[in-house]
């Protein structure tokens, strides 16, 4: 059961006023400024006890005065138990950014083992929404780690790794089948039961339970031997051997580790946190994370605040062996071992391996954090070059870039890309499917994608006015959605940036700076052209940190708009084909690619020969040829 309270007064905030009035029950506060900005999230095993620490006479940091000095407001949430609050902590974190929070910054998904649901299940690399049917094995810490994984189940189940439109239109087996890495179910050359068994076994595998599966494979190879049946008894024999060869356990005190080793570096503010992964005694390698440490010097309130988020959107292993001693140890092992069904241990101060596995993390931690520092000090000064080229009164905190992509007018799509003063923000990039222009018309799909894109921003806008007046929340909306870019950066010349220009102008939009980005006559990079709003066109030249902000930006707007033009252009190569046509099964589709060479070749085919493959008749023949071609089938279009 939850329930608030608030203190909406303009005067100055009486904290001790408003703590006589609170709950002893844990729960949720929050801070607000002035301007209703979130200052604070935090949680609370007793909210009266907790917010009245901050009203006390007790010193505190400078970092904590400040934010105190800013508070106009608070409201609190209660919670049935202070595992619950500490899960609503992290789900306000994340959704309300507070200006005083620690919070982890990862523009990267996890990548997961997927293993489809579906009549011959595949194996592959998975990263972003798990909307696709199947088991998600993971997560994994980086991509290398999941290859190496794929690799390995590959040479022991031979499980298949190719998309379901290679699939369905082989009509014999691939390299991968010749070189001993798939049983080669396109053509049917393993049974339905023999590859869902393989399939279950790759899974126990993937679960951690390798003792058990070897257990299991043993118990089928003398079961087999004992009845003469010495070819399988070999197969299992091979497969066991395989497993025990690859299977380079790494042990800590004797026992197969499951464990995540994590150390946090920090100079000043700037912070890294360093995850090292092991997994059924597997060492999955490690990831760095920088998170925003808003003002934080305190090594343990960020790794203590890591810990909270990370495994609040993350499964934890059974053990979590930290470089240091944080708060609320007890806490988190309770919301932890909850949420996973099992036993979670949190530990620090420890000795053996794991001392040694700490010290590792920590050597990593200081390196990654120097790099990142460095990184950092290029992307600044790059920022306060582009600053001054621009004439700006401060360097950009966000920058936006649209550009278009097309094949002679196929499958436009435009993208926007999104930077921030650490760099790019992936969680906002946005592609927009471009329909309803002549193709080949850039000025309109510019017009058109900029419209979508900022017609949001002005709805959000108008809504959040709306709500303050009225005295409501304003609407939950995309994140990003209402906030509009310093710097908007338009890739092409002063046509493109005209489109921008009357976007905006019908939109009511103001105070955006926006910059065309012209290429020069060789196309070479450094030599593109700035386009200003005051009219002007700059040519910086390419030792210029500014102009290789803006190339940067560019460049991952281009890379961005060209991977979804591609995309969409397969798909409309790939989809609406053989497999959408009434009639046509497994046998008839590869009977037809056998006979004319291909999709290409049937495609080039008119419905008389068509009709001339085993199975088809002549309506079916008809039906194909008007497919293939975006013609009407005319009647008699059902199946036959």
């Amino acid at each position: 059961m939850t329930g608030s309270q608030g203190n909406g007064g303009k005067a100055v905030f009486d904290g001790k006023a408003f703590v006589a009035g609170l709950s002893t029950a844990p729960g949720v506060y929050r801070m607000y400024a002035a301007d209703d900005t979130v200052l604070y999230v935090g949680k609370a095993g007793d909210l009266r006890k907790r917010v009245a620490s901050y009203f006390n006479a007790t010193p505190k940091v400078t970092r904590t005065m400040a934010m105190i000095a800013q508070i106009a407001r608070m409201e609190t949430t209660v919670t049935r138990t202070e595992a619950e609050a500490l899960l609503l902590e992290n789900q306000l974190i994340k959704s309300l950014k507070p200006r005083y929070n620690v919070s982890l910054r990862d523009d990267k998904s996890y990548p997961y083992v997927l293993v489809t649901s579906e009549d011959w299940p595949r194996i592959a690399v998975h990263r972003g929404p798990r909307n696709v049917p199947g088991r998600y094995f993971g997560p994994y810490p980086g991509v290398t780690a999941v290859r190496e994984t794929l690799n390995l189940m590959q040479k022991l189940f031979k499980l298949r790794n190719c998309e379901d439109s290679v699939f369905r239109n082989r009509s014999r087996p691939c390299l991968q089948h010749q070189i001993g890495r798939c049983t080669a179910p396109c053509v049917g050359l393993v049974s339905a039961p023999d590859y869902a068994d393989a399939v279950r076994r790759a899974s126990m595998f993937l679960d951690g339970r390798s003792d058990e599966l070897t257990q299991e494979v043993t118990r089928d190879m003398e079961a087999a031997a004992e009845a003469l049946n010495f070819e399988e008894a070999a197969r299992l024999r091979d497969l066991l051997g395989n497993m025990r060869s690859m299977q380079a356990r790494q042990y800590v005190d004797g026992k197969v580790a499951e464990l995540d080793v994590l150390a946090v570096a920090m100079q000043g503010s700037q912070a890294c946190v360093l995850l090292l992964s092991f997994r059924d005694g597997r060492n999955l390698g490690t990831r760095a994370f920088h998170p925003r440490t808003n003002g934080s010097d305190d090594p343990a309130e960020v790794l203590a605040a890591f810990v909270s988020q990370h495994y609040a959107e993350q499964p934890a292993p059974r053990e979590i062996v930290l470089d240091r001693a944080i708060e609320d140890v007890p806490l988190l092992e309770q919301a932890f071992s909850e949420a996973g069904g099992r036993r979670v241990q949190i530990k620090y101060n420890v000795r053996g391996d794991r001392a040694r596995y700490v010290d590792l993390a920590r050597r990593n931690a200081e390196i990654s954090l120097a790099t990142e520092m460095s990184s950092q000090a290029a992307q600044n000064a790059r920022a306060e070059s582009l600053r001054e080229m621009l004439g700006l009164s401060r360097p950009a905190q966000r920058i936006e870039c649209f550009d278009i992509s097309h094949t002679m007018g196929e499958a436009t799509v435009a993208s926007c890309v999104v930077f921030d003063a650490a760099g790019p923000v992936r969680g906002q990039y946005r592609r927009y499917n471009i329909a309803g222009i002549e193709p080949g018309d850039d000025y309109a799909a510019m017009h058109q994608a900029l419209t979508r894109r900022f017609r949001k921003a002005a709805e959000a806008r108008a809504a959040e006015v709306a709500a303050a007046d009225s005295g409501t929340d304003p609407p939950v909306t995309a994140e990003g959605a209402g906030i509009l870019p310093d710097v908007l950066l338009i890739d092409g010349g002063a046509g493109q940036v005209a489109q921008a220009r009357a976007v905006l102008d019908t939109l009511g939009i103001t105070g955006i700076c926006l910059v065309g980005v012209a290429k020069g006559e060789a196309r070479k990079p450094g030599d593109e052209t700035l386009l200003l709003p005051d009219g002007r066109a700059l040519k910086p030249g390419a030792a210029s940190p500014g102009l290789q902000l803006v190339q940067q930006v560019r460049d991952e707007a281009h890379r961005f708009a060209i991977t979804g033009h591609r995309g969409r252009r397969q798909k409309a190569r790939t989809t609406s084909r053989l497999e959408d046509i009434p009639g046509i099964g497994p046998r008839r589709r590869a009977s037809l690619l056998k006979h004319f060479g291909g999709l290409g070749g049937l495609k080039a085919a008119g419905a008389e020969q068509i009709a001339q493959v085993e199975g088809v008749n002549a309506a079916l023949a008809q039906r194909i040829y008007a497919t293939l071609h975006g013609l009407d089938p005319g009647p008699g279009a059902g199946p036959d």
